[in-house]
């Protein structure tokens, strides 16, 4: 296929730019700062099950160093509160006729790039990674490194979304194009409520029992709202024993790395936000969610240690209508 410009090079979007280059695929990435220095002077470092390899991926600052003669699509690969800043960048740049693929958690981001680009995909994102050091990338599975369902939004598939499910499958993924794309990453959604609750709070029952509530929670918002997702079975049969194995288990999920990188801003607006804001816009009370969005934001903002607030103490304060 043509040139594919990974916008976001960091834990997702690293691995998916290295494993593109290693299929032999014409990528380039858009990372920032110490990350980016550190993949332009020694190239992508990718850690496997298999072990390290530096992966020598073009890297440019921003949308104005791609070159976009040739009809590059873009993968879309940033945190949901950094979208509007790369639909900015992006927009400036890019032909408004480029393809662009969201391999984002949440589900507001593709009407977000719908508003400024014509063609847009959504890409339901299981792919286990991490980053914490620059220049460096984590594939947790192996070998196949993840599950990077495509498809037209909001509904539909064509020859785009059919061409890079092709390269994502050579790449080492599993690829499918689907017509219903955000019913998956709905319930991509729901599975990733539990984000904030991991990435602040001390593990333990307590806080399995919040993440639990905040997904029975957005299980019956989604359904009051009319929302379709997928069922928890069918996304089970999708996963199924694909996922394989971790190179460390000491890496978590993307709200955690985030807040252990020393960052003030997280992604939770984006992903309880989701559930607080469709309760909000149908008469609906989200208490559950609304608690782990505004706690997590703020223990990030204040520079608070990874997993380190008491779950108990959080429960304690939710209304007795939603203790179990």
């Amino acid at each position: 296929m043509a040139h594919i410009v990974v916008y976001g090079a960091g834990a997702v979007g690293g691995v998916i730019a290295a494993r593109l280059r290693l299929a032999g695929a014409d990528v380039s990435a858009v990372a920032r700062g110490e990350h980016l220095r550190a993949i332009r002077s020694r190239g992508l470092t990718l850690v496997t099950a298999a072990g390290s390899q530096s992966v020598d991926v073009p890297a440019a600052a921003d949308a104005g160093d791609v070159d976009w003669t040739g009809s590059p699509s873009v993968v879309l690969a940033v945190k949901g509160h950094q979208t509007a800043a790369a639909l900015d960048d992006l927009a400036a740049h890019a032909p408004s006729g480029t393809p662009i693929f969201t391999a984002q958690n949440g589900v507001a981001n593709e009407v977000a790039a719908l508003r400024r680009f014509a063609h847009v995909y959504g890409v339901n994102v299981m792919l286990p990674s991490a980053h914490l050091e620059p220049g460096v990338v984590v594939q947790q599975s192996h070998p196949v490194a993840g599950i990077l369902d495509v498809g037209r939004y909001p509904l539909g598939r064509d020859d785009a979304a059919r061409t890079l499910a092709e390269a994502l499958t050579a790449a080492q993924f599993v690829s499918e194009v689907r017509d219903d794309i955000m019913a998956w990453k709905h319930r991509k959604l729901i599975v990733n409520l539990g984000n904030g609750v991991t990435a602040a709070f001390r593990p333990g029952p307590d806080a399995d029992e919040l993440a639990d509530r905040a997904r029975r929670e957005a299980e019956r918002v989604l359904a009051d709202a009319g929302i379709a997702v997928v069922t928890a079975e069918r996304d089970r049969a999708r996963r199924g024993d694909i996922l394989r194995g971790r190179v460390r288990d000491d890496l978590l999920g993307s709200t955690w790395q985030s807040i252990a990188r020393g960052r003030a801003d997280v992604e939770t607006d984006w992903l309880n936000g989701e559930i607080v804001l469709q309760a909000r816009l149908h008469g609906l009370d989200a208490p559950v969610n609304e608690l782990i969005q505004r706690v997590t934001a703020e223990h990030a903002r204040r520079g608070g240690e990874p997993r380190s607030l008491e779950a108990e103490q959080a429960l304690a304060t939710l209304p007795a209508a939603v203790a179990h």
